[in-house]
């Protein structure tokens, strides 16, 4: 029996099915989390043979104590994940430590995770990546924004999703934030892409090849969702673009994947962009090592009438799945922010949408800075039907 670890397999909320697939297929599924056994759901108790819990995940020693645990009761670890942005680093250094094969090391982390790193690996594979400059004084900086041109986006090198993002508009707005910046952060500067961005979500398997595609569009910027606390859309497409999917294996070789779920960020012109491309080509964002966040597995199961879990549990059991996808749809994310004067409430989205909704609900305060404070996920067959929920789900009263 082979034996896997997750760690934090209760967050988020959603995560105990990627253990529950696990046990499924066989395997011994091992928990560590810093949320006490008896506050787990039933469903994630259910999903694992045993859990320990640390004081903090944020404790290396003591984490690394709790696989040292597993290890000397259980025998060899063959996989250790947890799915997850924030612990890809914590991952690869108790992989590195434990001698646990089946994933990155501390080695890989600076290709995937730095994204001034990424950019060559989509060089090498000729997909155009934004120009950029790590951040250092002023005057270098104003040097690069001359070539490029107002506005830039600026971001940690080493960040999650659009944390401590900000677009910088004027020298007035570039001097306050090199006032103001983390001094121990390394940011990265960039030219500004005008573009939405399209997804490349795919589980692959340990031969880098895809068993699971599909993908998302973001027609509003995160960052802009996150600085101007404004609503949050997104969905899954119903059918994978041909240029996103040539895009995403490509970026897949030329990182190495195997063994993974990938969520890899595309940008798609808006406008013809010189030294970028023509309207509607993809140019390149950055590089996820691990599922879109959020509610968005789910989703992805919405959208292809499968179950993304199973696949992900089937690679890792037996280096494929026979779990077909069904029925295509447009899959829609709408997260509302409270206090804005929407024309219609909770209850008339409700009794309109209803026979379409897949999930509602109000979104855990840690993810609602860039996914809004009330959900709703609905399918829909077409585009029109899809744009004009989100007409009716966003609108608001004039003031």
């Amino acid at each position: 029996m082979k034996n896997a670890i997750f760690i934090s397999p209760n967050f988020p909320t959603n995560y105990w099915q990627f253990c529950r697939e696990l046990k499924n297929n066989g395997i011994n599924v091992l928990g560590i989390g810093d949320q006490p056994y008896n506050e787990l759901s039933g469903e994630l108790k259910g999903s694992l043979n045993e859990y320990y819990k640390v004081d903090s995940l944020e404790d290396y020693d003591a984490v690394y104590r709790a696989v040292a645990f597993f290890i000397h009761k259980y025998g060899r670890i063959d996989w250790l994940e947890s799915n997850n942005e924030y612990w890809l680093e914590r991952d690869a250094a108790l992989r590195t430590d434990f001698h646990i094969a089946s994933g990155f090391q501390t080695e890989d982390i600076p290709r995937i995770k730095y994204k001034s790193r990424m950019k060559e690996y989509y060089q090498a594979v000729g997909i155009p990546t934004a120009r950029y400059h790590l951040v250092d004084n002023l005057k270098n900086c104003r040097a690069f924004i001359k070539e490029v041109g107002y506005p830039v986006v600026v971001k940690p090198d080493n960040g999650v999703g659009a944390s401590d993002t900000h677009k910088l508009s004027s020298l007035k707005e570039l001097t306050a934030f090199l006032d103001a910046k983390n001094p121990d952060a390394t940011y990265i500067m960039e030219e500004f892409i005008h573009a939405e961005v399209n997804s490349y979500d795919a589980i692959i398997d340990s031969k880098g090849e895809p068993i699971f595609e599909t993908g998302n569009v973001t027609p509003m910027s995160i960052m802009d969702i996150v600085n101007e606390e404004d609503n949050s859309i997104y969905y899954i497409v119903r059918d994978l673009a041909s240029d996103i999917r040539k895009a995403g294996r490509a970026t897949v070789k030329s990182f190495g994947v195997k063994s993974r779920f990938v969520h890899f960020e595309f940008f798609r012109l808006t406008q013809d962009q010189e030294g970028m491309g023509k309207k509607g080509d993809v140019v390149a964002l950055e590089v996820n090592m691990r599922p879109c966040g959020g509610f968005t597995p789910d989703m992805m199961n919405f959208a292809n009438s499968t179950n993304v879990y199973k696949i992900w549990a089937d690679m890792i059991a037996f280096d494929h799945s026979t779990l077909e996808t069904g029925e295509h749809a447009f899959c829609a994310f709408a997260g509302r922010r409270d206090g804005k004067p929407f024309v219609y409430d909770h209850e008339a989205i409700m009794k309109k949408y209803g026979g379409q909704m897949k999930m509602v609900g109000r979104i855990p305060d840690v993810l609602a800075d860039a996914m809004g404070n009330q959900m709703y996920v609905a399918t829909f067959p077409t585009q029109k039907k899809l744009d004009k929920f989100y007409y009716d789900i966003l609108l608001c009263k004039e003031q």
